[in-house]
């Protein structure tokens, strides 16, 4: 029973070996004959290799037998394999050539590539707007999305035509209403915004969920915000949980950060530590500055994962290069006190000015210590003092002490008693225990040993 069963098999085989050769000698004595779609067909059998050997050459040759013939698709076909230079070296003029002959009979798809090929000026072929807006527009007419797509952008930006935002709106939007995701989201953009049409707003979140439903990650993001914050539509967080961790699992870097947030919070889902570093991380890793701070923060406190110095200094060193100025703040305070690396006051001096120049209250108050005690720059107490005012006035309560303190002494200004207690008083009223005991002294009626004042400064800064 076995062995009939594989002698069956073997005669089914041999059958549709022999088939296949019948199928492309026919072909082949048509083609031969003349006949344009024998040859296109044949042309097609060699490229994909079915039922018959793939050859490119022969591939080639038939396809173009046919478009000299003025087969349409043959034509746009060849044009392709010059563009590729499959079977042939590859040509970006003749492969414009042979795409215009089917352009010009009306394939839509050949009319997008010429319109393509012209926007683009490559290859030898020297940039032309109108005539890429002008084969953008047949394809278009006849519904080639990605040609309304790209034809929307013209009108958009007067590209080869006189500059129309609602042209391009409803170029848009009839490639959104062709299931085109990415025209889906753009019109809930246009919608939101009024660019090109009148504010809906329901309409603009319909659009979005239409594409957030076929997957498009700015979308999921998009509806996440919306539901996260109540707008356009009812605040629900578990939705807008949902719709940010569909588009976190698309690697998009901003619902990575908005799914950590949310572990971290317990909003729209249990608090949860682990997830909360692991999207974290995500985002991270995906360039998001805020969270490459966070991931510095967790690793830094051991949230959700061991505690690492290094760790910890490596993310906020990369934020921080991107100018995210808690991070900057961060960096500098570890380039200082040598935690996750080697003392390095000449950094830490750097990134703190980064922080203080961003109005980073706590950087502008370490850069005031720094100035004061010569630490990485020059001693200069008027600078000192500059920064410390910047961070005093910002509700800093560690500034305002200090800043009470050098009115008091006269460092880097004139001694102002008055001032002096207007700001340890402010220090005191924002919870700074320190300013407490010097208030009770009531230091303007004795004499005060100024070092009660050196230890407090040094004590904030070691």
């Amino acid at each position: 029973m076995k062995t009939n069963t594989i002698f069956s098999a073997l005669l089914i085989i041999l059958f549709s070996s022999v088939s296949c050769n019948s199928n492309i000698n026919k072909l082949k004595k048509e083609a031969e004959s003349g006949d344009a779609e024998a040859q296109y067909n044949l042309a097609v059998e060699y490229l994909i290799g079915e039922e018959t050997k793939a050859d490119d050459d022969l591939a080639f040759k038939w396809m173009e037998k046919s478009a000299q013939q003025g087969h349409i698709v043959a034509q746009h076909d060849l044009g392709y394999l010059y563009f590729d230079g499959q079977g042939t070296v590859a040509d970006t003029i003749k492969a414009l050539f042979w795409m215009e002959k089917s352009a010009q009979q009306g394939n839509a798809s050949s009319q997008f590539n010429v319109a393509l090929m012209y926007k683009k000026g490559e290859g030898g072929i020297p940039q032309n707007l109108e005539e890429a807006f002008n084969w953008y527009t047949k394809s278009a007419e006849q519904e080639h999305a990605k040609a309304q797509y790209n034809l929307s952008y013209m009108y958009l930006g007067g590209e080869g035509t006189v500059e129309d935002k609602e042209k391009a709106f409803d170029w848009m939007k009839k490639c959104a209403e062709l299931g085109t995701k990415e025209a889906q989201f753009i019109i809930g953009i246009d919608y939101e915004n009024g660019t090109g049409t009148e504010i809906n707003k329901e309409a603009a979140f319909n659009w979005y969920e239409k594409a957030a439903k076929q997957g498009h990650e700015d979308a999921q993001y998009t509806l996440g915000l919306l539901y996260n914050k109540g707008e356009i539509v009812e605040e629900n967080k578990e939705k807008a949980f949902y719709w940010f961790k569909e588009s976190a699992k698309q690697e998009h870097d901003e619902a990575q950060s908005q799914v950590s947030y949310m572990y971290r919070i317990g909003e729209g889902v249990n608090t949860d530590k682990e997830q909360e570093f692991y999207w974290a991380k995500k985002s991270a890793e995906n360039g998001n500055i805020g969270a490459q701070y966070n991931l510095g923060l967790m690793y830094d406190l051991g949230q959700g994962t061991k505690q690492d110095d290094s760790q910890a200094f490596y993310w906020f060193k990369k934020s921080a290069e991107h100018g995210f100025f808690r991070a900057q703040y961060n960096l500098a305070n570890m380039y200082y006190s040598g935690r996750g690396t080697e003392i390095d006051d000449i950094k830490a001096f750097y990134w703190c000015i980064e922080s203080a120049k961003q109005e980073h209250a706590m950087a502008q108050h370490l850069l005031s210590m720094m100035y004061y005690f010569g630490r990485g720059t020059s001693e200069d107490k008027a600078k000192a003092f500059e920064w410390c005012e910047k961070s005093a006035q910002q509700n800093f309560a560690e500034a305002q002490f200090d800043l009470g303190t050098m009115y008091y002494r006269g460092e880097g200004v004139e001694v102002n008693k008055e001032k002096a207690d207007y700001w340890t008083s402010k220090s005191y009223e924002n919870g700074y225990k320190p300013a407490k005991s010097i208030l009770e002294m009531d230091r303007y009626n004795m004499e005060i040993d100024n070092t009660v004042f050196d230890d407090m400064t040094k004590q904030q800064v070691a």
